[in-house]
This record gives structure tokens, sequence and C-alpha cells, in this order.
């Protein structure tokens, strides 16, 4: 278990310290982030096998940042939260929390509950090489990509943006989430960087900007991958 490296959401410094003390205890790796934005710089430069995530953080809600992992990440997510409610709780699980626990918690559920989290990612197939759906496929190992059984040429950052809306068809991905997961979290509000990138790719999907057939802008929010024409 000593490679396991588990990152603690809180702003709270008391939950931090028994959380460290308690996981190290048991083999873990402890890093440890008081804020959305802060998370999403050690997750950038040292990916974490297990988020403990609490809802109420300074710069935000919890839910954000859940919703920012799950647009591109399996990552195994535990949620803390004050919110005791049952539509509160349904909601968690639905927007992609694998567990939670309500405050205040009792250490030695955490830890059994976080050691079910990683069992359960030791014990998952590795993730679809192929991802497909109407007429594009992607090959993740080579990224390489195709159009109606075509080879279709993409730049990295064309690649990357494809990815992250074909495993949500149908689905908005926010133009904030896809600008830190492509650009860095200094780019979130680069908003320009994607109307150029979707502008180059319609013209190699064949996609008309009127029509919408395969990329659907969403002025504001995001984009959505079309699964039917």
């Amino acid at each position: 278990m000593t490679s396991y490296k588990i990152l603690v959401i809180d702003d709270e410094p008391q939950i931090h310290t028994f959380m460290r003390i308690s996981l190290v205890a048991e083999g873990f790796e402890y890093l440890g982030a008081d804020s959305i934005q802060s998370a999403k710089q050690i997750m950038e430069q040292n990916p974490p096998h297990l988020l403990i995530l609490d809802l109420g953080l300074p710069d935000g809600d919890g839910m954000d940042l859940l919703n920012f992992v799950r647009a591109t990440s399996h990552t195994p997510i535990l949620i803390l939260t004050a919110r005791d409610e049952e539509e509160e709780k349904i909601r968690l699980l639905e927007a992609g929390a694998n567990d939670y626990l309500s405050k205040p918690f009792g250490i030695r559920e955490l830890i059994a509950r976080v050691k079910v989290l990683l069992r359960d990612l030791v014990n998952t197939h590795l993730p679809a090489d192929i991802l497909e759906t109407r007429d594009i496929k992607l090959e993740i190992s080579t990224n390489q990509a195709w159009f109606q059984g075509a080879p279709l040429a993409l730049t990295k950052k064309e690649f990357a943006f494809l990815r992250m809306l074909i495993t949500t068809p149908d689905k908005l991905v926010m133009q904030e989430v896809l600008l830190a997961n492509i650009w860095g979290v200094t780019h979130t509000r680069d908003s320009h960087y994607l109307r150029i990138l979707v502008s180059q790719l319609r013209k190699k999907l064949q996609d008309n900007a009127n029509e919408q057939r395969v990329i659907k802008t969403e002025p504001g929010l995001g984009y959505r991958l079309l699964s039917d024409s």
C-alpha cells in the first residue's frame, strides 16, 4: 500500500492533522490541499490514486472539483460532507462520487472505506484503449484518430478535446474544465483558445458551424459531442 497517494482536500487544519497522521500510519502517501485551486495544481503535478474531498471549500463548492475530475478521470473520490440529506447523497453518487462520509466521522471507518476504494481500483480493468462514437474513433495509446473510417490528422490539443467529449457523449463539458485539462489551470478564462480549436476541428469533421451536427456549442458554457446526426 506504500505507493498509494491520497489527496485530502479540506480547509480545516485539524482535519489535515489527524488525516495525515492516520493515513501515513497505514502506509499511504499523504497529499494535502485546502482549496479547489491548490488541489488542481497538485493533481496536475503529482496525480493521486484517491481523493478525499470536503464539499465546503473557500474558493467554491467541492462539487465543482468533483465534476472537473470526472470529466477525464476515474480516480476514486470519497466525499466528506456535513450535508446529511438523502437527496444530497444521491446527487453526489450520481455526479460520480464513489463513496461518502458524513461529518463527524471515525477515523477507523474512513480508513476502511479508503482501503475498499483502493481495492476496487486494483481490481478494475484497464480503461478502454479505443473510444468510439458516431463516425469518430480514437486510439488512446497511439493518439491516432479516424473519421468515417479514414485516418484523421489531429493536433495533441484537438485529440485531447475530442477525448474529453467522447467519454461523455451528448453531455455538456464545461469550458473551464476543458481549458484546465488541455491548457492548464492558469488558462480557465482563455475561452478564445477553445473557439479557435473548435473552428479547426469543424473543418476536419465536416461540421458546419451553423448546423453543428457533431460538436454542439453551448455559448458561455461549453461543448458537447452529439451521438446522433
